[in-house]
């Protein structure tokens, strides 16, 4: 069966990928309070690991119980993980954790929270035939049946996302002179691509990337703190749920970056993606399209929700654009209203420039897609990126694309990704510092723009992955 995480998670040149004869490079768990004798492991046929000491005695070994931050921090496989996150990130540990909690007195209940991200919504819409406000509605009144207490959109923790991606570029694109490594800035959203630059390239690659969270972590922050503040409970007594079009955001909710250690929480505790939405609908025996819609739910209680809104620039949020008109006005003073892209090797790789009497003033690329991201890593290595900025993303054709997205193995894939996109565009679009209430949590959650409070909740850090040296890597 083939893997359902981002290609850059599987195709490294690490020889990371784990085939059928190979096993965990940390396989056992050694006692080493036993003595400072010599000892040897002996592997039975049956896979055993035993323990010969030197008087000749054996100990059987146990097998060491490999967590997601194993995982994370391990330069081995990634795809091990797989295994781990069926049973922490999965719709049926979604299912124990609501159904666990309706059996608790209305006192000892933790909310419960679902955050949808506009990706998944369009797919479900696709599949159902329904538009992206009716979908956004249905969706909730599932959610709340299943004993959700609020659904929320992260396309609104998105705008953070983005006003704090402009600024970080305006800031480093001023201090290039100062530094040699302020320029390309390389956009954090996709956590195929952030584990794949810090276990295959660490230190060459980290400190271009940005450092503004994904609109999932930034969702949150705003789930974990302010709306846990404005609920009158702590952090811990919210389970929050995302439900995403990618496998690789189950490995970035569990990055120990974004676990609570006063309150021994993660800011999102459970990642579902698409098609484990479907098949709880299908569990319990539920067409979405049947459902009677429900209202929208707003995380600030000042603002009402009549409809889901989204941002220019693509289904993978639309960095590159809204970083570019931003930069072209607050840098150059130019207003740009329509980009246009440059294709360049493929349609996942394009540029796009900004211009001015024969000069390049700022010149930006989308690379997607794991030969466009090795292409870019290469320019970078050998000093010749003439990029200021780069939208990357793991899966070809972007986040719409992504592997936990629902597929018809009726239609063509390419039909179905236009349909998609189709129906992600229907959503009305705003700038970001326009959306109600996004100013309004700046001023008073965050404390103001460039806070101590912005940054320690809305932008996070990177960490080179050491390689270990195992004998899985030799090529024979």
């Amino acid at each position: 069966m083939a893997s359902p995480f981002s290609g850059a998670l599987q195709l490294t040149d690490l020889d990371d990928f784990i085939g059928p004869s190979q096993e965990c490079i940390k396989p056992i768990k050694v006692d080493k309070t036993l003595g400072s004798g010599v000892a040897k492991i002996h592997i039975e046929d049956d896979g055993s690991y035993f323990q010969v000491s030197q008087d000749g005695g054996t100990r059987k070994l146990e097998k060491a119980k490999i967590s997601l931050d194993d995982c994370l921090a391990c330069s081995g496989c990634v795809t091990s993980a797989e295994t781990v996150l069926i049973t922490q990130q999965s719709h049926k540990e979604l299912r124990k954790v609501l159904d666990a909690n309706k059996t608790l007195a209305p006192g000892q209940q933790r909310l419960i929270v679902i955050s949808v991200s506009p990706q998944s919504r369009a797919s479900l819409a696709v599949k159902f035939q329904l538009n992206p406000t009716d979908t956004a509605r249905k969706l909730t009144a599932f959610f709340k049946k299943l004993g959700a207490h609020s659904v929320f959109d992260t396309a609104f923790s998105r705008n953070f996302s983005l006003l704090e991606s402009q600024r970080e570029f305006v800031r480093r694109f001023r201090a290039q002179a100062d530094s040699k490594q302020a320029l390309p800035v390389l956009t954090s959203a996709c956590p195929g691509w952030i584990c794949y630059a810090e276990k295959t390239h660490g230190n060459i690659i980290i400190p271009y990337i940005s450092t503004a969270r994904s609109p999932q972590q930034v969702m949150g922050s705003l789930v974990k703190d302010f709306f846990a503040r404005q609920q009158g409970v702590t952090p811990d007594k919210i389970y929050h749920v995302t439900v995403m079009p990618c496998y690789d955001k189950k490995l970035e909710a569990s990055r120990p970056d974004f676990f609570n250690q006063e309150h021994q929480t993660r800011d999102v505790d459970c990642v579902v993606t698409t098609g484990e939405v479907l098949k709880l609908l299908e569990e319990e025996g539920v067409s979405l399209s049947e459902l009677e819609p429900a209202p929208l739910d707003s995380l600030c209680s000042s603002v009402s929700a009549q409809e889901p809104t989204s941002h220019r620039g693509g289904g993978s949020g639309g960095y590159l654009e809204h970083v570019f008109r931003h930069a072209a006005r607050e840098l150059f003073g130019i207003h740009v209203d329509e980009i246009t892209y440059k294709p360049l090797r493929n349609k996942d790789f394009q540029e796009v420039m900004l211009e001015s009497e024969g000069r390049v003033l700022l010149h930006f690329a989308a690379a997607y897609g794991f030969r466009n991201i090795q292409n870019l890593v290469q320019k970078l290595k050998r000093g010749r990126c003439p990029y200021h900025y780069v939208e990357v993303m793991a899966c070809p054709a972007g986040c719409l694309n992504g592997g936990g997205q629902l597929k018809a193995p009726a239609a063509p894939d390419k039909q179905l990704l236009q349909d998609v996109e189709r129906l992600y565009g229907m959503v009305r679009t705003e700038a970001p510092e326009d959306v109600p209430g996004v100013q309004e949590l700046y001023g008073h959650w965050l404390h103001g723009e460039g806070s101590t409070q912005a940054d320690r909740l809305l932008h996070t850090s990177y960490h080179a992955v050491e390689k270990a040296s195992s004998g899985l890597s030799i090529r024979w």
